[in-house]
């Protein structure tokens, strides 16, 4: 594929005569939220009817010993006012990231809705109890594949994988599947928020909520598109 092949693929810039937005923003409730928490519970909850998968998934962005940035897809798996939690083998690429630099910064994307909500913060370990209560809703065969991960490690082929499976699935055949010592969760404790949505002709509304610190109020700003 040349870069003339890859460019071709991009889709034009959308005609806004064509597509109509469903109904006019409601303002008075968008601008007038003064817990980012409380806005986005509403934002999720549209995206969980009109998103076709994962509508909890969000990238998580963090950096490296030497400040190189790195971005992956997570699934979210809960939120409230303390901050997002997600869950990782601490072994891994991120986990090492998130453990060293204690900071990072989430997007959440819904493009059936053509809305972001983009999120910075601190860092910290969820607790040993809060990581084995959710280890153990996790389907089985999803427990025994976090003991034969070595996740961002080197994987000679697929055998090597499928042998490791065999291992722990033996190795816990019975019983219950415990968590591993390196795989747990972390919680984003944000110091901003910022809420964009689609508005035609690239004129978008943009919100953002920050605070000082974690022990200050939000306060809130507008910003230009």
């Amino acid at each position: 594929m040349t870069d003339k092949d890859i460019s071709d693929l991009i889709p034009a810039s959308p005609d806004y005569e064509d597509r109509k937005t469903a109904g006019e923003p409601d303002d008075k409730v968008f601008f007038a939220k003064e817990d980012p928490f409380d806005l986005f519970a509403d934002w999720l909850a549209e995206a969980v009817k009109t998103e076709p998968n994962d509508a909890n998934a969000m990238s998580l962005a963090t950096v490296d010993a030497g400040g190189l940035p790195n971005v992956r897809m997570v699934l979210m798996k809960d939120a409230d006012r303390n901050g997002f939690v997600w869950y990782t083998n601490y072994e891994s690429a991120k986990g090492e990231e998130l453990l060293g630099q204690k900071k990072a910064a989430l997007c959440f994307h819904w493009k059936s809705l053509r809305r972001q909500v983009r999120v910075r913060g601190l860092v910290e370990p969820v607790s040993d109890s809060e990581a084995d209560a959710y280890f153990q809703s996790r389907a089985r065969d999803s427990r025994i594949g976090a003991w034969a991960s070595e996740q961002s490690r080197p994987l000679e082929g697929r055998f090597a994988l499928e042998a490791r499976i065999a291992k722990y699935a033996a190795k816990y055949g019975l019983g219950t599947v415990p968590r591993p010592s390196h795989w747990s969760g972390f919680r984003l404790k944000p110091v901003e928020i910022e809420f964009w949505r689609d508005r035609p002709f690239r004129l978008h509304d943009r919100l953002v909520f920050r605070r000082d610190d974690l022990n200050t109020p939000w306060q809130t700003t507008r910003l230009y598109p």
